[in-house]
C-alpha cells in the first residue's frame, strides 16, 4: 500500500507538470463546452442546450481522459523504455499499472467536477438531482473506456501515430454517439454505426439521469452494454499489453 500511494502521487505530479496532458486529456472538454454552449440555443432532448451539452462533455471527457489520456501515457512509456525499466525496480508491475489507473481516475473526477462547476458559471446549468447514480454511471464509464485505453495500446506501435490513432477514434466516436448534440437527423448509416459504440450508451445514459431524473438502475441495458465493453477491453489488454518497447 505503502508503494502505491507513493506511485499515485508522482503520477500526479507527473500529470500535472505535463502541459500537453493538461490541455488535451483534463482543459479540452471544458473549451469545447464553452464554445458548443456560445452556438447552441433553444432546447434539446427537451431541456435547454446547454444542460444536454454539459451531460454529453461527461461522457466525451470519461473518454478523453480514461481511453485516450491513459493510452497516449502508456504507449509513450512504453517506446522509451520506462515500462520495461519499471520491471527490473521493487515496484511490482501490478501496483503501478493500478496507481496509473487510479491517477486517471482521479483527474476524471476533478474534470466532472470542473465540468460541473462551468455549467453553473456560464450556463447557470443545475447540479445533478440524482448525484449517486451520476457518480456511479461515470465511474463504470471510465472503467469501460480505460479497459479500452490499455487494449489499444497493443495496436499503436508508436509514439508520433499515437494521438493521430486516439483521435480518429475519439473524436469520429464522440460525433456519433451524441456527445456534440442530438443524432437523430443523421443518416440511418451513421446512427447504426453509432448504436454499437460504447460511448453512445454511456452518452444516452447520462441524458436520462441528468436530464430526465432517471437512475443508473433504470439502464440495465445501458449498464450491461458498458460493462460488457470493460470486460471485452480487459481481455484485450491482458493478452496484447507490452512492457517492452515496439518501435525498431
Amino acid at each position: 500500500m505503502r508503494l502505491f500511494r507513493h506511485q499515485l502521487r508522482t503520477e500526479q505530479l507527473l500529470f500535472w507538470r505535463s502541459r500537453e496532458a493538461a490541455v488535451f486529456v483534463f482543459l479540452f472538454p471544458l473549451l469545447l463546452f464553452a464554445l458548443l454552449t456560445a452556438v447552441y440555443n433553444g432546447t434539446i432532448y427537451g431541456r435547454p442546450a446547454a444542460w444536454a451539452l454539459l451531460s454529453g462533455m461527461l461522457a466525451y471527457g470519461a473518454a478523453t481522459t480514461a481511453f485516450g489520456g491513459l493510452a497516449l501515457i502508456l504507449v509513450a512509456r512504453r517506446e522509451t523504455g520506462i515500462l520495461k525499466r519499471i520491471r527490473s525496480t521493487p515496484l511490482p508491475p501490478s501496483t503501478y499499472l493500478v496507481a496509473v489507473l487510479g491517477s486517471t481516475l482521479i483527474v476524471f473526477t476533478f474534470q466532472a467536477i470542473a465540468l460541473f462547476a462551468l455549467g453553473r458559471l456560464l450556463r447557470n446549468t443545475p447540479f445533478p438531482h440524482h448525484l449517486i447514480s451520476v457518480v456511479l454511471l461515470l465511474a463504470l464509464g471510465a472503467a469501460c473506456f480505460a479497459a479500452l485505453g490499455l487494449a489499444i495500446t497493443g495496436v499503436i506501435r508508436s509514439i508520433e501515430g499515437s494521438s493521430a490513432i486516439i483521435n480518429v477514434i475519439i473524436l469520429p466516436m464522440a460525433f456519433l454517439s451524441g456527445s456534440f448534440g442530438p443524432t437523430r437527423h443523421y443518416p440511418e448509416a451513421l446512427r447504426a454505426i453509432g448504436a454499437v459504440l460504447p460511448l453512445k450508451y454511456l452518452v444516452d445514459s447520462m441524458n436520462a439521469i441528468y436530464l430526465h431524473g432517471a437512475q443508473v438502475w433504470d439502464r440495465p441495458g445501458s449498464v450491461a452494454v458498458l460493462a460488457a465493453w470493460a470486460v471485452g477491453g480487459a481481455a484485450l489488454a491482458i493478452r496484447h499489453f507490452r512492457w517492452e518497447p515496439r518501435e525498431g
